[in-house]
């Protein structure tokens, strides 16, 4: 007997039972953006690797450890995109869409070879949310607002704001140099990890999740005492747009996100409801990537939200969630009560568009029909025989409260399920 085949691990199966609740978190999050003023643009899921490599950094662990690369028939490197911003900015060059400020969105699976665990995967899913054109403080600030108003509507709690200033490159540059000269000074300190990064990229020891390295680093150059005016002024000004609002926030000076593209504001929404993997939503200004990867000199900014997390979350909080249970089961026994069955609920349909109504499809008594009903966790049954359509009737019974059956005509059956179901 062949072994049955499985899915790959870290790649996981979205059930039916699941996926309305996708449906639901990805319907709130189009509307948000919408309101704001977003469009959504889709791009492929695989690019040329070369475009990863420039925009994320060769020495970054996603390049250098985690991405899925292959060549294809013509001899090309191809990569499953880690990240959705960096095709988002080839495609605005390409078609010539960053002559005007943009403000888009995009929705998809990401890939990244990780070790899998709760909320890190090797196909995950994002919403991505990137503006071109704007360089103040002010739009920074909207995404910012933007996400919280987001996590209102989904009734989401326990998830606080993480912002810093990375400052413009010359500043990076003379700060690593002396976080270098530090870290090298106690380097016997140091865990495996941040050895490794400090030859590759330093500033990702700041990241560093060991409390014994976060302990060191507590008497370490702060990269803030490198911040240029400019920098300085437009985080200050972010932080007035912030209180301005009543956005509740914190000032991390380790916060640098793994992604070298990024500069001056960088900013996590973070829980520690979900363990190790608290970052539900990151992202930051990327000013200098659309002119390296060929494009005009455009400012630009823009986060990435996880729905993994955001739905893990959603499912710990046990924040009250949308069902996709049926409000209605329709039972059929007779040849002409089957046919009108069908035609009923088109009308019924048509009268309540909103309304789940499921039809017994198969045949069956009455008695298996009802355990059927029953099963869908439907609160109603809608019942048909041959003798209530003669009359043009259907017996409506209720399957989760005491209340006895009772006829109902079909032209009122519209009104008197909007009655049940508030419609």
């Amino acid at each position: 007997m062949a072994e049955s085949l499985q899915a790959i691990r870290g790649m996981n199966d979205i059930l039916p039972h699941q996926s309305y609740l996708w449906q639901h978190v990805e319907s709130g999050i189009r509307s948000v953006l919408e309101a704001y003023g977003y469009r959504e643009i889709r791009v492929p899921i695989v690019e040329k690797t070369e475009l990863f490599k420039r925009s994320i950094g060769e020495v970054t662990d996603i390049v250098e450890k985690e991405m899925y690369t292959f060549e294809d028939r013509n001899g090309d490197s191809l990569t499953l995109r880690p990240e959705g911003t960096a095709g988002c900015v080839r495609a605005c060059i390409q078609h010539g869409l960053l002559n005007q400020v943009q403000r888009l969105w995009y929705a998809g699976p990401m890939f990244r070879h990780e070790r899998p665990q709760k909320g890190r995967y090797r196909q995950f899913h994002q919403f991505g949310v990137e503006v071109f054109g704007l360089e103040g403080p002010d739009i920074d600030a909207e995404l910012l607002m933007l996400c919280a108003r987001l996590w209102r509507r989904l009734g989401l709690q326990q998830v606080s704001l993480q912002i810093n200033s990375l400052g413009t490159a010359a500043a990076r540059v003379d700060f690593r140099a002396a976080l270098v000269e530090f870290l090298r000074a106690h380097r016997g300190r140091l865990d495996a990890d941040s050895l490794r990064r400090l030859e590759s990229n330093p500033l990702r020891v700041l990241d560093s999740k060991n409390p014994d390295i976060q302990a060191l680093l507590a008497d370490a150059p702060r990269l803030s005492d490198y911040i240029d005016d400019q920098s300085r002024e437009h985080f200050q000004h972010l932080c007035d747009h912030l209180d301005a609002a009543g956005i509740d926030y914190s000032v991390n000076p380790r916060l640098v996100r793994g992604l070298d593209y990024y500069g001056r504001t960088v900013f996590e929404w973070v829980t520690d409801q979900l363990g190790a993997q608290g970052t539900v939503c990151a992202g930051g200004r990327y000013d200098a990537l659309v002119e390296y990867l060929g494009g005009k000199a455009t400012s630009a900014v823009g986060f990435a939200l996880g729905l993994e997390r955001l739905i893990a979350l959603l499912e710990q909080q046990q924040t009250q969630l949308p069902s996709d249970t049926p409000h209605l089961y329709i039972v059929a026994l007779g040849e002409h009560a089957q046919r009108a069955s069908l035609g009923l609920a088109e009308q019924l349909r048509e009268a309540l568009p909103r309304l789940r109504i499921l039809t017994h499809c198969g045949g069956g008594s009455f008695k298996s029909q009802f355990k059927k009903a029953d099963r869908s966790g439907a609160p109603y049954a809608l019942v048909l025989g041959d003798e209530e359509v003669a009359r043009g009737e259907a017996g409506l019974k209720p399957l989760r409260e005491h209340g006895e059956q009772h006829n109902v005509a079909f032209a009122a059956l519209p009104q008197r399920l909007a009655e049940l179901f508030n419609y």
